[in-house]
């Protein structure tokens, strides 16, 4: 038997289901849900347990562990008579690995505090690919002793992790960070569109320049979506549109300017109106080569 802590999933989308199977392979009992079938297929693929709802799948849970698209579908999947805080078991840990509002958070962790049930906000940065290979960063809002107790979850699913303060801070950092990548993913796939309208060699560039100190875990990561013209979505411009008015309202709160985020976040916006908010952020190069004469 067991001496690992029982874990639900709600939410096994691109990060989601990686993550999860992660925990599977650490040796976690995981019961899943999310409402698509072939995800919950997935699960059970991976040796999870498949549940029809949201209360099965957390009543027996020690651990529950949420991650979705935005504040709005924590608050769906969160409260309400068939939401997480009325099945949960009182002293289970709730940890919402979702990228939302540090408000969102800080309401959320003080109605569950009323049910007994304990809450992080941990977001995560690294993608598609950090989840698949269990390295993304973690950045935890919440109790001190709560994040020693999940310590264990979070090393089965990324390298850094790190407690950034009280309820609502992980989400901050989250949202610094997806600031920070946007602007540089802007900066990548200008100088993309620069380096080939002036007949330089690509690819010999771009290894060049991650070589410097323009080299970054961005451009590591995104260097062949720019040179392939790949964006398959690792993560949505959709998406990364949310984090950008996230970032945005959370600045004007604290009085803080954000000149150059604040451009980034309408190139960034543009691209949604022009059909490509499916695609991965990589995508903001299609804007700059628009903004150049391209026609895609």
């Amino acid at each position: 038997m067991s001496t690992l802590p029982r874990i639900s999933w709600i939410g096994l989308g691109i990060m989601g289901s990686p993550m999860s199977e992660n925990l599977i392979k650490a040796g976690y009992d995981v019961t899943g849900f999310t409402l698509e079938r072939e995800k919950l297929d997935r699960l059970t693929a991976a040796g999870g347990t498949a549940a029809g709802s949201i209360a099965e799948a957390v009543r027996d849970a020690d651990v529950i562990i949420t991650m979705v698209p935005a504040s709005p579908h924590v608050e769906a999947i969160a409260y309400g008579p068939d939401g997480i805080l009325e099945n949960a078991r009182s002293g289970s840990l709730l940890i919402d690995m979702s990228s939302i509002t540090p408000r969102t958070s800080v309401d959320l962790a003080a109605a569950a505090k009323d049910k007994g049930v304990r809450v992080l906000d941990a977001p995560v940065s690294g993608g598609e690919a950090g989840a698949v290979e269990a390295v993304l960063s973690v950045m935890v809002g919440g109790e001190q002793a709560d994040f020693d107790e999940a310590k264990p979850v979070f090393e089965a699913l990324g390298k850094t992790i790190v407690r950034c303060g009280p309820h609502g801070s992980g989400q901050t950092v989250k949202a610094a960070n997806q600031l920070i990548v946007a602007v540089n993913i802007q900066a990548c796939a200008e100088a993309v569109v620069f380096l080939e309208k002036s007949g330089v060699d690509l690819t010999a560039a771009l290894d060049v320049l991650n070589g410097g100190l323009a080299g970054s875990t961005v451009l590591t990561r995104k260097k062949d979506n720019f040179l392939r013209r790949d964006f398959r979505p690792g993560f949505r411009i959709d998406l990364h549109h949310k984090d950008m008015g996230i970032v945005t309202d959370a600045a004007r709160d604290v009085g803080a300017a954000l000149p150059v985020g604040a451009v980034v976040a309408q190139l960034v916006a543009s691209l949604r109106t022009q059909g490509d908010g499916g695609l991965d952020h990589s995508a903001l190069l299609r804007g700059a080569e628009r903004l150049s004469g391209a026609r895609l």
